[in-house]
């Protein structure tokens, strides 16, 4: 047949014995050793939280939620959540495409996207421009970004223990921006 080769005289087929194998790959040990820490997201670097040595968890933005929500780390939502969240020690963000419906604890919030219901801070309450907040508010420090959508009321927590009222107690509306 066609594509059979055949030897032509005084020509010999290389033998298996003359051909050298390739080398084998030398033998390296692999330690097990930490994880490399990833390049933390731009979400959570746009929003400010705390990106070295610190612990995130992020509810991402397919997730729909309901229930009880507490972590001893920081959070970021980019989805969808209802029910209560409780962070005493750590700092909520709710990102830009986040979607909140709860009653919030947390020593710091920071609002990107949309919440409905009140939030509680130790420390901070930051309202960005992209935010849409209607509750009320009650923390050491309340920023509303301009831009950003707030109804409700305000009420600042002094260092001593006692509440005070920076607004009027009943419910307002607050627009800034053009």
């Amino acid at each position: 047949m066609w594509w059979e080769k055949k030897n032509r005289p005084g020509e010999e087929l290389p033998s298996l014995r003359t051909m050298e194998a390739p080398p084998a790959p030398p033998e390296v040990e692999t330690i097990m050793s930490e994880p490399t820490p990833k390049s933390p997201s731009p979400s959570l670097k746009s929003a400010n939280l705390p990106v070295a040595g610190g612990q995130h968890t992020l509810l991402g933005r397919t997730a729909v939620v309901q229930g009880q929500l507490s972590a001893g780390e920081d959070l970021l939502i980019e989805g969808q959540f209802e029910g209560n969240i409780n962070l005493q020690d750590h700092c909520l963000t709710v990102g830009t495409e986040g979607r909140v419906k709860a009653e919030i604890r947390a020593r710091q919030v920071i609002i990107l996207g949309s919440v409905n219901g009140n939030v509680a801070a130790r420390e901070k309450i930051e309202i960005r421009r992209t935010g849409h907040v209607v509750g009320d508010l009650i923390g050491a420090t309340v920023a509303i970004e301009e831009g950003a959508y707030f109804k409700g009321s305000i009420d600042i927590a002094r260092d001593d223990g006692s509440e005070a009222a920076r607004e009027v107690a009943a419910p307002s509306t607050v627009r800034t921006g053009a």
